[in-house]
């Protein structure tokens, strides 16, 4: 599984773009539709903790987990500056392990494209059935084939922020495999830059693979959206948002 080493230095910088607050709307609008009453909100692949500190000025009791001890430190670093009371734990999304069940649990931008194989993946997803509650709701999103083949595939991006330079490049290595390298220069006190180096594999699953998978591990879903929004997936979709109970709750939906 890839996982951010050293990027959580600059993730927020290079992210800035993200509407976090929209997505954090967007999940509590989605799960009060399918009629969740519980609370409790875990972000799976939480990163830097942006989308939980805004659950939780939604007044959610939130968690998060992240494998990158980088990210994590700086998600623990904001929660501190902002007296925020959150729970971040250090954990690989494939065998996390929660104390008791979640009402919402998200995985967002693309995290599961980060889960290697299949296997992987059902991992996951068992663990989702098993920490998800009766009542609650799992929400993901997922960059698609087309994105891989099309808008990533072997392109190359830059990023020119202040004091931060990036250059983002792609190379398509199968038909759903993306590697990304990395290069990121961070500029210091002195005027000097500081290289950072990753390297990163995204793996994209067809719409018919992830269903199946999430039908193996106990789950169904109710309604999958092109991207955060409540639009109809289409062809050329770059990424698609999830909306998932247990088998057991959407028969007494129906």
């Amino acid at each position: 599984m890839s996982s951010y080493n050293d990027f959580g230095q600059v993730y927020d910088v290079l992210t800035q773009n993200i509407d976090y607050k929209s997505i954090a709307i967007f999940i509590k609008n989605i799960s009060n539709n399918m009629g969740v009453k519980g609370k409790i909100f875990l972000d799976v692949g939480c990163g830097t903790g942006s989308l939980c500190e805004e659950m939780f000025k939604l007044e959610y009791d939130v968690l998060g987990i992240e494998l990158s001890e980088s990210m994590l430190s700086c998600a623990m670093e904001k929660k501190y500056e902002k007296n925020l009371n959150i729970l971040y734990l250090n954990q690989d999304m494939r065998y996390m392990d929660m104390y008791g069940t979640i009402d919402i649990i998200s995985c967002t931008l693309d995290t599961v494209n980060h889960l290697e194989n299949s296997e992987e993946v059902l991992k996951f997803f068992k663990k989702v059935e098993l920490f998800l509650d009766p009542e609650g709701v799992f929400i993901f999103d997922i960059n698609t084939i087309y994105k891989h083949q099309n808008i990533l595939k072997d392109n190359i991006f830059t990023y020119d922020l202040d004091d931060v330079f990036c250059v983002w490049q792609n190379q398509l290595i199968s038909q759903d495999i993306v590697k990304i390298i990395l290069n990121i220069f961070t500029k210091k006190e002195n005027n000097e830059y500081y290289r950072l180096y990753e390297e990163i594999t995204e793996k994209a699953y067809s719409e018919e693979e992830i269903e199946g998978l999430l039908d193996l591990s106990g789950l169904k879903v109710v309604n999958k959206y092109d991207g955060h929004t409540l639009d109809n997936v289409q062809k050329k979709s770059e990424r698609i948002t999830y909306v998932i109970m247990k088998k057991g709750r959407f028969k007494n939906i129906e």
